[in-house]
This record gives structure tokens, C-alpha cells and sequence, in this order.
């Protein structure tokens, strides 16, 4: 038996509103919702660090290609601080998704009013060379980074 990582079941991302961000993942990326619940047994409280307090407003969504999910959780009934999710800042975190069409996508999503923190750019350099990249800010200023593997030689 390893005693190291295994394998990968989600990705979690703290919200404002869990329906509102759900929607946005939904509508936007095309993720299919497969849950939404709430919890808030005591176990679940002390895993957080907010016992006896909190309860959690939870959407799972699946992530094409990929048995890795993203887990949208929304904390009620604990007092919450903004942070600046800006990418630099220590403590902040981005995750990546492949796309197959990315400028269609950035187009698609620009016209809807979706930001981004650039336009699409050409990786020249390391593991990603020759790819499409841009990070786009959800609803809460998270950047989901979006990737179209090897478009250019």
C-alpha cells in the first residue's frame, strides 16, 4: 500500500453564492451539475475549522475527460473576509481546464461580458509551447486558466 498520493477527486472553490457561480460554470464552460446539497454534521464543521457553525452550500460539477471534479462550496453562518484573488497573491490558486476551440471561446464569452485577465496568448516557451492560453476570472474573481494543447509548431 503507497502512503503518497494516489489520485485527484476535486478541486474546491470557495463562493459568495453557489448558485449564482454553478450557473456561471454551467452556462459558460458547459460543466454539467451532477449535485447539489447542503451539510452541516458536526464532523463536516470540525474537517472546516467552523464547528459548531457552518454550514455548507455544495454544487458538484463534472469535468469532462476527467473523473476530477469541481466542488463549488458556498459557507453559511461564519463570518466571512473577501480575498484579492489576484494571481500573484500567496494563498490564491487557479486551476486549468483543456478546451478544443479556445479564440472561439474567448470570443463567445467576451461578448457575453466574461473577464478575462488577458487576451488569448501563444505559449513560446516550456511544457506548454505551441499552445493557447488565457485566464478568465469567474463570478468571484477565481481565474480558471483555459488551454487549447499544441495549435502552433
Amino acid at each position: 500500500m503507497n502512503d503518497f498520493v494516489v489520485g485527484c477527486e476535486h478541486i474546491g472553490i470557495q463562493v459568495r453564492d453557489v448558485d449564482c457561480s454553478s450557473r456561471f460554470y454551467e452556462e459558460h464552460l458547459g460543466l454539467e451539475r451532477i449535485a447539489r446539497f447542503s451539510m452541516s454534521e458536526p464532523y463536516v464543521q470540525r474537517i472546516v475549522g467552523y464547528h459548531p457553525d457552518v454550514t455548507l452550500e455544495i454544487a458538484l460539477h463534472a469535468i469532462p475527460g476527467s473523473e476530477v471534479q469541481l466542488e463549488i462550496l458556498e459557507y453559511r453562518g461564519v463570518e466571512k473576509t473577501p480575498v484579492d484573488p489576484a494571481t500573484a497573491n500567496p494563498g490564491t490558486a487557479h486551476f486549468s481546464l483543456f478546451v478544443d476551440n479556445l479564440d472561439g471561446l474567448f470570443s463567445r464569452l467576451t461578448a457575453r461580458g466574461v473577464e478575462f485577465v488577458s487576451e488569448v496568448q501563444t505559449s513560446v516557451a516550456g511544457p506548454m509551447k505551441g499552445s493557447r492560453i488565457v485566464y478568465m476570472k469567474d463570478p468571484d474573481g477565481i481565474r480558471v486558466e483555459l488551454v487549447q494543447r499544441g495549435v502552433v509548431a
